[in-house]
């Protein structure tokens, strides 16, 4: 999960991997007993890719598909494999496992005739039957030799090999044949439930059998393949990485014969698609603006013609501003005349070309959170942590960002799935819902009082005191190192710096009611130790003789002559907008409950590095995927901080800083469960309690835009479905698709 400071923001994952862009999954089974249903329920929306039978599709052709960049390795397990290194490894390497529509593994037939837990006592062995036709590119046949290669070479026994991630492969013991060269024998030392993430891609023993092959010979080069494109060759200079059918594939043969993808920067899209550079991209919400209306006009006019005059103002407005310097000089420009009609005309022009596409619109799976910096500071305070939460009306924050582009808007209830993922259930309850009344209680009961003793020099609270220190918040520099707030003169207070990334696009990105005890076994948050019980009536948590709080805060808290503020740190790059909505809307909300906000816009290149992984933030936004095995990828998301031998904190990849020994047990619980549906009941018990530790606060499910060429079939949004190369390509001449899915 690679930060991006922009719609795409969200932190890198080794563990939790970049399959994440790309993911798909599976049809959810019914719970056991009486009929009762699946809480998993299904998909909030469905892919949206213009499914098409192979039979509608054109034999032939050549598709351009657009990616940030060429990757620079493509060897997917190590440290900077990117979505392109992804994408053409599904094309091109084998996989025991893919995700489905729902977001569930299911068995890829073109690999594997089955794959089961055979024994369980004393050791789990899993038997994999290989399809019998499966072969490398080279001839050979796809066995045993190259499962217990790519085992070593992830075991994390042998240093020499550079590898990002082990998860699982720690676990086996040993790899063999069995009764015959199609069979693979897996055993494994310790149980692991999440078994079907392994071997998917899996590289053939060429390239895993030496550190030398696998840290460089597979960086810029793949000689043995076995999917149904192969790797012809990679363009640096020119930005392109060419696949070409497979000869020997023995699956559906790809439809198109070469698949080119294309290095285009995200905000050069539109661009060009207009131009013939590509036949297929993935756009934030202001480029699907503009593509939608080019359709519309295409509707109404039925040829090329000037745009409304509202619609053509403002369509000019955005090109000139993204050609000019800033947008007092594209006022300036475009007051010109003749500089008027050159832009028209070249804005004109790329409108005609882009009404040969259309949006499609889906959902990723990933989800944009609120995080919460729990490592000091008034959010170490687990009750001012679920006091932000319960200020924060999430329906709303979903409505803002997918509402205008007509996706559902539902606020994701999960940390570890997503909706129709099998170990989904909404567990948000643990921690309650929109309530003023209830946040304005936990601050008091916390310490937080209205008009309380301010710092000297500072306005008492109150209608004027407030409207200054609002106009202080909007317009201190955040670098200003006379800034009372940061002796250091870093931006922020004391040692952090708010990221909080408010919602781009949504960004480029973490349940305790169901639980059978209301409390954490261990009764402790990592930071203060104080037990809590989850979903107390308003006021519950304020002492006994505390006065309710006012209808409305009539300005902001305070503690010990301290302001309550909080360092909100957002992205401040191109592509970022609607991040940075989300995070003003959210300010608002929080202003509402007396809790003030100091937004901090950083660059886009530093905005992760900096400041999330760095913990220099009490606020931020930012996205995380949703894995199919969520007891193994999201652990170290919400693992416990404990103490490095150096004295520092190791957070893995828990930049909020909060957790509990409970949550650990659980998720440890969850990865040596073989039972299926006891796993699911310890993924749904661990998220509820990170629900109630309010580290992190999941909003809203990442809208997914593809701006493709009306005629491309089987491409486009995918959601959570891992992509069947073989299957895209342009319809035959007078071949129509089905009806568009509704968004509902």
């Amino acid at each position: 999960m690679t930060p991006i400071p922009h719609d795409r923001v969200r932190p890198r994952a080794p563990r939790r991997s970049l399959v994440f862009l790309a993911a798909g999954m599976l049809t959810m089974p019914v719970l056991s007993g009486c009929g009762e249903e699946d809480p998993a329920g299904r998909p909030v929306a469905e892919q949206d890719i213009a499914p098409a039978a192979r039979n509608l599709v054109a034999d032939g052709g050549t598709l351009r598909w657009a990616v940030d960049a060429v990757p620079e390795t493509l060897n997917t397990f190590q440290a900077d494999a990117d979505p392109a290194t992804t994408r053409i490894a599904g094309a091109v390497l084998p996989s025991m496992y893919r995700l489905d529509a729902s977001g569930r593994p299911e068995l890829n037939s073109d690999y594997v005739e089955s794959a089961e837990v055979v024994e369980r006592e004393p050791r789990q062995v899993v038997l994999y039957k290989l399809n019998q036709q499966a072969v490398w590119s080279d001839g050979r046949e796809i066995g045993a030799a190259d499962f217990a290669a790519q085992w070593r070479a992830l075991s994390g026994k042998d240093s020499a090999y550079w590898t990002a991630r082990n998860a699982g492969y720690e676990r086996i013991e040993k790899i063999e044949r069995g009764d015959n060269d199609l069979e693979v024998r897996v055993t494994f030392a310790r149980p692991y439930a999440d078994w079907k993430s392994l071997f998917s891609p899996l590289y053939p023993k060429q390239v895993m059998g030496t550190p030398d092959s696998f840290n460089d010979g597979a960086r810029k080069k793949l000689k043995v393949t076995a999917g149904p494109f192969a790797l012809k060759g990679i363009d640096r200079k020119g930005g392109a990485v060419t696949l070409t059918r497979n000869p020997r594939w023995w699956g559906r043969t790809a439809k198109v014969s070469t698949l080119v993808l294309r290095a285009v920067p995200r905000t050069e899209r539109v661009e060009a698609l207009a131009e013939d550079k590509v036949d297929i991209a993935e756009i934030d919400s202001v480029q699907a603006e503009r593509i939608m209306l080019a359709s519309r006009d295409k509707k109404e006019s039925g040829a090329a013609g000037p745009l409304a005059q509202g619609d053509s103002a403002k369509a000019l407005r955005s090109w000139a501003v993204a050609h000019g310097s800033d947008e007092e000089a594209a006022d300036d420009e475009i007051s010109a005349r003749k500089k008027r009609r050159q832009a028209i005309a070249a804005y004109t022009a790329q409108q005609s070309a882009l009404r040969g596409f259309t949006v499609r619109r889906s959902l990723e799976p990933a989800f944009t959170q609120l995080a919460l910096n729990g490592s000091d500071g008034p959010l170490a305070d687990e009750r001012v942590r679920r006091a932000v939460a319960r200020a924060i009306d999430r329906e709303k924050l979903a409505a803002l960002v997918l509402k205008p582009l007509g996706l559902p808007a539902v606020p994701v209830g999960s940390h570890l799935a997503l909706a129709g993922q099998a170990a989904y259930a909404d567990n948000s309850g643990a921690l309650g819902g929109q309530d003023t009344d209830e946040a304005r209680a936990l601050l008091a009961d916390a310490g937080w009082e209205q008009g309380g003793p301010l710092a000297p020099g500072r306005k008492a609270a109150g209608a004027e005191g407030e409207e200054e220190q609002r106009t202080e918040r909007e317009t201190k520099d955040p670098k200003d190192p006379k800034d009372p707030k940061d002796p250091k003169g870093s931006g922020g207070s004391g040692t952090k710096d708010t990221e909080d990334s408010r919602n781009s696009e949504d960004e480029s990105t973490y349940i305790v009611g169901q639980d059978d005890k209301p409390n954490d076994a261990d009764g402790n948050l990592a930071q203060d130790g104080k037990q809590f019980k989850p979903g107390g009536a308003p006021g519950a948590y304020a002492p006994r003789g505390t006065r309710a709080p006012a209808d409305a805060a009539r300005g902001p808290l305070a503690k010990n002559g301290k302001l309550l503020t909080l360092r909100f740190v957002l992205p401040s790059g191109p592509g970022t907008e609607s991040l940075r909505a989300v995070g003003e809307r959210i300010a608002a909300m929080l202003e509402r409950v007396g809790i003030r906000t100091e937004i901090s816009k950083v660059a886009d290149e530093s905005y992760f590095k900096d400041h999330i992984a760095n913990g220099q933030y009490d606020l931020a936004l930012y996205s995380w995927p949703a894995s199919a095995y969520p007891a193994t990828d999201a652990r170290p998301i919400y693992a416990k901080p404990v103490p490095a031998a150096d004295g520092s904190l190791s957070v893995e990849q828990n930049y909020t800083r909060v957790g509990t020994d409970r949550v650990d047990q659980l998720f440890d619980q969850a990865v040596s469960t073989l039972d299926e549906a006891k796993t699911r009941s310890l993924i749904r018990k661990a998220d509820a309690r990170i629900w109630a530790a309010a580290g992190s606060i999941p909003l809203y499910q990442r809208p997914q835009l593809v701006a493709a060429r009306t005629d491309l079939a089987n491409a486009g949004a995918f959601g959570f479905q891992t992509p069947f190369y073989e299957d895209m390509g342009f319809l035959k001449k007078g071949a129509k698709g089905p009806a568009r899915p509704t968004a509902s």
